[in-house]
């Protein structure tokens, strides 16, 4: 089995969706939700030039948010590839950008420290051998159905294959394969889903252990995997499978759309982001965030801004992330623990009154300070059979760690309590 330890450790890393649909800057599935055929949406191949790319402007972006690993599409569902590929002239070298834009991302981001993962779609609108299904662009188009009926999917099948073996063999050592994605249960009544016999999965699955033994792969090839992988919600929970926790990672947008998306102004806050990161590692999970680059090769400024109050709260809190998992004790309302060894940290997303009541720590912390400044925080534990009078405390459960804080909140977004356990 691959190790995980490096992925477990690091929690937090960067999506990239980036590809010709940037150009129509109207959601990386608009050639499916606007049925939009090869020769329309050509416009958009032929005017793809990032004259502006930088890849080592986004990695440095990207590691001074604390990110540390990186799963950039190599080819979403539009067939458009980012690299050189053998295979097609579908590809960035013959858009006016004229040169292969995966290899210098991959560098770039590898010589600023980051573990490097491939998101791969499984489906290709543009190939001539996919067949039409119900989420072809051209479903609904009864005369290119018929005429189109005779695809056959082996054929694209070796395409695939074909493809991703360029890509486990061209770019050095790869972190992550990244598959997206099977819907073989689906039924459209002329046409049904995709899913692992069709893409001959397991075949796939073994090309990739062998050419990269160390890799991890996502679960979306219809035959598990390594991770599993919720998209843009975050789980109530540890993920468990038969009653067994399992590796996972949500993947989230910053605004909606993977793809550069103009029009989308649904931002998440930095407070939002920030907590969607910690309530990951408390469930034992990670968190991939999502930037769409636009046409001319830039990070929105609304991104950068966000991955920078990101950043700023990492400098000072990342070992409440780095290397942290779930904690078996259970924190007050508004808060999430997570744990390292004989450190707790207490994230409050509210900030109480004074005090703060932390049940079954009363004889388990040897000391606690705010992890923003290290400053020291005064610590109780109220006899339970106290009553309350004045400002005199009571009505606390029995072994219950009582924490003084200040009126005034650090000046931080997610404030955080290091607890160091006996």
């Amino acid at each position: 089995m691959p190790d995980k330890k490096w992925f477990l450790h690091d929690r937090f890393g960067l999506f990239i969706h980036w590809g010709i649909y940037s150009v129509a800057a109207r959601h990386e599935w608009i050639k499916n939700r606007e049925m939009i055929s090869d020769e329309a949406y050509q416009k958009y191949f032929d005017h793809f030039d990032p004259d502006l790319y930088d890849p080592s402007a986004w990695a440095q972006v990207a590691k001074a948010a604390g990110m540390k690993y990186v799963v950039v599409t190599t080819k979403h569902h539009d067939g458009f590839c980012l690299w050189d590929s053998a295979l097609t002239d579908y590809k960035a070298t013959n858009t006016p950008a004229r040169r292969d834009l995966l290899k210098p991302f991959v560098e770039a981001f590898r010589s600023e420290g980051f573990k490097i993962g491939f998101y791969h779609s499984v489906i290709d609108w543009h190939h001539p051998e996919f067949p039409v299904d119900g989420l072809h662009p051209m479903r609904e188009n009864l005369a290119y159905r018929e005429a189109n009926q005779g695809r056959d999917i082996r054929k694209y099948v070796e395409y695939l294959h074909g493809q991703t073996r360029e890509l486990l063999t061209q770019f050095g050592e790869i972190d992550i394969m990244w598959f997206d994605f099977s819907y073989a249960d689906r039924d459209w009544g002329w046409s049904k889903g995709k899913g692992k016999d069709d893409w001959q999965a397991e075949k796939l699955m073994a090309m990739v252990r062998e050419l990269q033994p160390h890799i991890l792969v996502n679960d979306r090839l219809g035959i598990g995997g390594d991770l599993k992988t919720p998209e843009q919600y975050q789980p109530a929970g540890r993920m468990m499978v038969d009653g067994t926790p399992v590796t996972w990672e949500a993947c989230q947008t910053l605004n909606g759309s993977w793809g550069y998306h103009r029009d989308n102004l649904d931002w998440k806050s930095s407070a939002m982001l920030i907590r969607m990161l910690v309530d990951g590692v408390a469930k034992d999970g990670n968190l991939l965030l999502n930037v769409g680059p636009n046409a001319r090769g830039e990070f929105e400024p609304q991104a950068v801004e966000r991955l920078r109050d990101i950043g700023a709260w990492m400098r000072l809190h990342g070992r409440s992330i780095y290397g942290c998992g779930p904690s078996d004790f259970t924190p007050p309302p508004d808060c999430r623990y997570t744990q390292r060894g004989n450190r707790l940290y207490l994230h409050l997303y509210a900030w109480p009154f004074r005090h703060v009541h932390l049940p079954g720590l009363g004889d388990r912390v040897a000391y606690a300070q705010l992890l923003n400044d290290g400053s020291e925080l005064k610590m109780s534990v109220i006899d339970p059979h106290q009553s309350a009078q004045n400002t005199t405390l009571g009505g606390v459960a029995a072994n219950t760690l009582t924490l003084e804080l200040p009126i005034q909140p650090p000046p931080v977004i997610v404030p955080v309590v290091e607890l160091f356990l006996k």
